[in-house]
């Protein structure tokens, strides 16, 4: 289903070749502001070393065309030396998928890990397993790249990135009980906003609506706007209508944070040319589960 959508997005005049670098278009940058004693030549090995890894591992079984790989950054920023070859770090990743008949790109993803330890040695290379435990930081870009990939294939079918969220489920119950305890962000004790939680939520029965929410606010939404545009703003009005029962269902769910972060910039530049009725299910809604933002949805009106 992805694929034939996507080659709808694409003009007819466009001729694009096959992939050699499988599912994801990522650029990686990593920031090494905060080092003081290691070598920062080691950290350009390892943005090298990222960027390779996300771009050129297999993560599907599907043929993408290089103008179907998913756009998506990363920022990798080093905030502690725990030793010459052990650190922590913030994980920044953004990812984004292309509007049918336009050239907008909608963010399906824009969200700060802030419990990435690892160590690395300049050189050492990045390596994706299911099932085993290899490193923390490629378990933790592995988990990340099936995220991305279950948000994106759900924006184009619904439910259709299901296979997606398990991986990243393997993923993390792959984690052994000693890695998780020296590397934070595996386990529900960690906090509540993780990676344990991220795909906690995505996989919840209490989140389906959302995930049907996103579907629509997707395909039959934005995808239509280009051609019908009140259409669309309406599914979107009430696509966004939904997140309401969801917040009481399941109130501290991060992934209506995760929505937010990645959406509310979008939302309310659509909803400024919306009817008095969706600006209103716009400001109650996001208002909601965005207390802290209220007044830029209140300014809608």
């Amino acid at each position: 289903m992805r694929r034939i959508i996507l080659t709808l997005i694409v003009i007819s005049s466009l001729i694009s070749s096959k992939a050699s670098g499988q599912e994801f278009n990522c650029q990686v940058r990593i920031n090494t502001q905060k080092l003081q004693t290691v070598d920062p030549a080691v950290f350009e090995t390892l943005q090298q070393t990222v960027q390779e890894f996300m771009n050129n591992t297999k993560w599907t079984d599907d043929a993408y065309e290089n103008i179907e790989r998913i756009d998506c950054n990363i920022l990798l920023t080093i905030q502690e030396e725990l030793s010459p070859t052990s650190f922590k770090a913030d994980l920044a990743i953004q990812a984004s998928r292309p509007v049918y008949n336009s050239n907008y790109q909608t963010p399906l993803l824009n969200h700060i890990d802030r419990e990435v330890t690892f160590t690395y040695e300049q050189y050492q290379p990045l390596r994706f397993s299911r099932n085993a435990f290899n490193d923390n930081l490629s378990a933790v870009l592995s988990f990340y790249s099936y995220i991305i990939l279950g948000l994106d294939y759900d924006s184009f079918a619904l439910y259709g990135g299901e296979s997606y969220l398990q991986i990243a489920n393997e993923i993390l119950t792959s984690i052994p009980q000693a890695a998780a305890q020296t590397y934070s962000g595996w386990q529900s004790k960690d906090g509540n906003r993780n990676r344990f939680w991220i795909i906690e939520n995505l996989l919840s029965p209490r989140i389906k609506p959302y995930r049907e929410a996103m579907y629509n606010y997707h395909r039959h939404a934005l995808d239509v706007m280009a051609d019908d545009t009140p259409s669309g703003r309406a599914v979107m009005a009430q696509s966004i209508d939904v997140l309401q029962g969801v917040f009481q269902n399941y109130p501290n769910a991060m992934i209506l944070q995760m929505f937010v972060n990645a959406k509310s910039s979008e939302v309310i530049e659509i909803f400024k040319r919306g009817t008095p009725q969706e600006k209103n299910t716009v400001i109650r809604v996001m208002s909601r589960i965005d207390a802290a933002n209220a007044a830029k949805y209140r300014a809608l009106r």
